[in-house]
């Protein structure tokens, strides 16, 4: 949808995107502005206990996986609250560093909560917790469904008394009647998982205590904010040494594709995720399945089974009962099945890059090969967005290629609200450069650096040609970047320069690009003098000054004195000069006269 210059409903969106921002900002600066004044716990200098807890991990720390591990380290002995996003893919080592943080914590009495999107990958964390805290006195408990409500009352009755030490859980700990004791750190798994609800009551828990986030591919506001300096970042792009790339295929949905994928994965003694996003149907995708690779023993996984059920069926495929598990994307976070390297993906083209990614993820943890096929309907049904994701999904299949995935994912998408409360809604309207720098102007307005010539966008009625002409600059993506650089350019040295390489690229200047240049000249003035509009109508230049204009009465009283007879000033703050019948190029030499004058110049 593209607005037409000179229209208003450019100006009104911009207008709504700017109270939104603000909106978002200040709640942003207020909750970042506690963090810094608010003295946090500083923990304790590590000592012989965590370092013997840290020689106990199993393997060769990467050289990202230490830098991040450090990082965590000391922001945990500084004061300020630690807020640190840490990105690295699945199987890179994230929980390592979060087992140490935790370690940490729970050696100086303070508590730890680690919330997790999933039930299966709660008890998986559980499970990796327990056997590496073992030796040390330090209690540890998962709260979720799978526990009976009478377990559950229990758990949180220890929790708030202060008797458990690490809590493992999915938003169940989010609840009202979850009151940590003592609560010091929260490890928070896939941020992008939980709801707007649960991210209202983070981010509450983010002015107090220190917070660590690890997401193998950060969704774009997470990044967004990482980027503009508001949160602390760490990147673990290095494979470990055992691991393989993914080869990645992306095919129409096709009979041989699925039985050839299938058949190769269990003839080499593996397992096969089948993921189909839509629970109506899965059974009849499990039988198709059946009647294609009959020796397949296939079972079936999806959110609407009951909690036990589900459990039975994921440690049934964990034990290898079956070698096909068709499942929804239930599976997408977490669970570490290294004996399975094939994942084939149906209707990929529904999915948003971070859940492709997120998926894909799930093979290729051990040292066999893996494969990732992606099923499409045809090719020419897909939207514009569909394929770019198809094409960086394929393109990024190196291991550590997820902040790069994100990264695009925030160029194709948009960064979304900051805080979680409306979608990307806002970017998409106005483009994602222009959102960021109101975002970073309003971060800098409502921390007391204020700049506010930086506000005003004059506007130019003056009815005469000021574009650039299709014969000119013939390529449409040259011409729009020539637009860019013209309305951004603050000086005359800018222009002089841009008028001169557009000579040399295209030959002789028309005159409509001549008054385009003079026209930003122009705007250049009207910004100094903080005037926010200037029109001539074939008899009156007029210009709007705002309230806080710099420029002198006393001076408009003597030009309209001596050069400039006729010229009055509304109260209204607007200045009227009579100039009947100016010719296209006089409009332009008259009003910058008349705002040199006005300027002092």
């Amino acid at each position: 949808n593209v607005d037409k210059l000179g229209g208003t409903s450019w100006e009104t969106v911009k207008k709504k995107v700017k109270q939104s921002v603000r909106q978002i900002a200040e709640e942003l600066v207020s909750i970042y502005a506690a963090r810094e004044v608010m003295d946090g716990h500083r923990f304790s200098p590590s000592d012989r206990h965590y370092e013997e807890f840290s020689s106990s991990f199993a393997f060769e720390e990467t050289p990202d996986q230490a830098r991040a591990i450090e990082d965590v380290y000391y922001d945990m002995g500084d004061s300020k609250p630690m807020d640190r996003l840490v990105c690295g893919d699945a199987g890179f080592g994230k929980t390592e560093i979060a087992m140490r943080a935790s370690f940490r914590a729970a050696m100086e009495g303070k508590q730890v909560a680690i919330l997790v999107p999933t039930t299966t990958l709660a008890e998986q964390h559980y499970q990796t917790f327990a056997g590496r805290f073992h030796p040390y006195p330090v209690r540890i408990e998962v709260l979720n469904r799978y526990k009976t409500s009478a377990q559950q009352k229990k758990i949180v009755e220890d929790i708030n008394r202060g008797l458990v030490d690490i809590a493992i859980g999915t938003h169940r700990l989010l609840q009202k009647d979850v009151r940590f004791k003592d609560l010091g750190l929260v490890v928070i798994d896939e941020e992008q998982r939980f709801g707007v609800a649960h991210k209202e009551r983070l981010k509450k828990m983010r002015a107090l205590v220190d917070v660590l986030t690890l997401t193998a591919t950060p969704i774009p506001r997470t990044l967004q904010l990482s980027l503009i300096g508001i949160r602390d970042l760490s990147v673990i792009d290095t494979a470990p040494q055992e691991r393989r790339p993914v080869e990645v295929h992306i095919s129409e949905f096709n009979e041989d594709v699925v039985r050839d994928a299938i058949q190769r994965e269990l003839a080499r003694g593996g397992q096969v995720f089948f993921v189909h996003d839509r629970v109506r149907s899965i059974y009849s995708i499990a039988s198709f399945i059946e009647k294609q690779v009959p020796d397949a023993k296939i079972g079936v996984a999806h959110g609407q089974m009951k909690a036990k059920e589900l459990e039975d069926i994921m440690v049934q495929f964990v034990r290898r009962d079956f070698n096909v598990l068709v499942c929804t994307t239930i599976i997408s976070s977490g669970i570490d099945i290294p004996s399975t390297n094939t994942i084939i993906i149906n209707r990929a083209d529904r999915f948003g890059l971070a859940q492709l990614y997120q998926l894909r993820g799930r093979v290729g943890r051990g040292n066999e090969d893996a494969y990732a096929y992606l099923l499409i309907p045809e090719e020419s049904a897909l939207s514009r967005d569909a394929r770019k994701r198809l094409g960086i999904a394929r393109e990024f299949s190196e291991p550590g290629s997820g902040f790069k995935v994100a990264t695009h994912d925030l160029t194709i998408r948009g960064g979304g609200s900051v805080l979680g409360m409306s979608q990307s809604g806002h970017v998409s309207a106005i483009g994602y450069e222009l959102y960021t720098e109101l975002m970073e102007k309003t971060i800098r307005e409502l921390k007391g650096e204020k700049h506010p010539e930086e506000e005003i966008d004059p506007e130019i009625h003056f009815g005469i040609p000021a574009f650039i002409p299709d014969d000119f600059i013939t390529d449409m993506h040259s011409r729009l970047m020539t637009y860019k650089r013209t309305s951004m350019a603050s000086s005359e040295d800018d222009l002089a320069g841009l008028r001169e390489e557009l000579a040399d690229c295209y030959g002789t200047v028309p005159p409509q690009v001549d008054n385009l240049m003079d026209i930003i000249r122009i705007k250049n003035m009207l910004k100094k003098i903080l005037a926010k509009r200037m029109e001539y109508n074939g008899r009156d230049m007029c210009i709007n000054f705002c309230e806080n204009s710099p420029v002198d009465p006393a001076r408009i009283l003597k030009l309209s004195q001596n050069t400039l007879r006729g010229m009055r000033l509304t109260p209204d703050y607007r200045l009227i000069v009579s100039m009947p019948g100016l010719e296209e190029k006089d409009i332009i030499e008259r009003a910058k006269y008349l705002l040199g004058a006005l300027a002092g110049e």
